[in-house]
């Protein structure tokens, strides 16, 4: 969708697409605005909740059956087990992605880090179709006027131009860009004392996994501790997607700053900031 500012201002039902790596402050901007009454979609709780509740399941539920006490009594059926993913707590989702390394510190080998990968790939896709919908019962059945869509970092690495039209059509896509040094490598700080499980475009793992290997002398994935390869590969991953949010945001959205978005306080703030960004990219 394309706005000049009055256009946006007058837009009584808004719906905005936040974008951009994991902290850049898109879940700052949701919770903010779910206090102000807008309708906050989170893509990953979508996932969580609907596309891949039951592999996520069946992984706790595998896990559970190697401890005989509790093979016995998922086996007669005198126990259950559900998940109790939160839209700020997604950790079943990042469980089940997982990473890459020595299964005895946790990690996965390539075949089934791969698997799982193609999964959370198709239910993202997923999700994002959905928004459409979501936006509808959002205002209908919720009665919320307004509608963020906080998406996962990895939207720009699913390869599916399908997505990111759908998108654009129905919401205004919003990318939060990182332009000093000082707030990249502290972002990628933070990422690399706290590794999170990550989704990586193949071609792009197929390219790193082995330099990785290489640089520390692994022949094999299972000798790679998971958490050093997340944190090794994970600034490159950044520097892989910085172009990549470009190219959506070029024809389809709308940028500001990391350190715009950190002086947001409230809705006021928010629409404040995006009339700007709009009004940037009218120059």
């Amino acid at each position: 969708m394309h706005f000049t500012p009055q256009s946006f201002r007058a837009w009584p039902q808004k719906k905005v697409t936040l974008l951009g790596m994991s902290g850049v402050g898109k879940t700052h901007l949701s919770t903010l605005l779910r206090r102000h009454d807008w309708f906050h979609y989170s893509g990953d709780y979508r996932i969580g909740t609907r596309y891949l509740y039951e592999a996520i399941l069946d992984l706790v539920k595998l896990q559970a059956m190697q401890v005989p006490f509790l093979r016995e009594l998922l086996r007669r059926d005198w126990i259950d087990i559900r998940n109790n993913i939160k839209i700020d707590d997604l950790g079943p989702v990042l469980a089940f992605v997982g990473k890459l390394g020595d299964p005895e510190l946790g990690g996965l080998d390539l075949e089934e880090f791969s698997r799982r990968q193609a999964l959370y790939r198709e239910a993202e896709i997923k999700a994002m179709r959905d928004v459409p919908e979501f936006v509808r019962k959002a205002q209908t059945i919720y009665g919320y006027e307004h509608f963020v869509n906080d998406v996962g970092g990895s939207l720009c690495e699913l390869e599916d131009d399908s997505v990111i039209e759908l998108l654009a059509s129905h919401t205004l896509i919003l990318y939060i860009q990182v332009t000093t040094r000082e707030e990249e490598e502290q972002l990628i700080r933070r990422a690399q004392s706290d590794p999170k499980p990550l989704y990586y475009r193949p071609a792009f793992l197929a390219e790193h996994l082995p330099v990785f290997m290489a640089e520390r002398g692994y022949e094999y994935v299972a000798q790679i501790p998971p958490d050093e390869f997340t944190r090794w590969v994970f600034p490159r991953l950044f520097h892989s997607r910085v172009p990549r949010y470009e190219a959506i945001a070029g024809p389809h959205g709308y940028t500001v700053t990391s350190h715009e978005v950190a002086q947001v306080r409230d809705e006021a703030d928010f629409l404040d900031l995006v009339e700007t960004a709009i009004a940037r990219k009218g120059v």
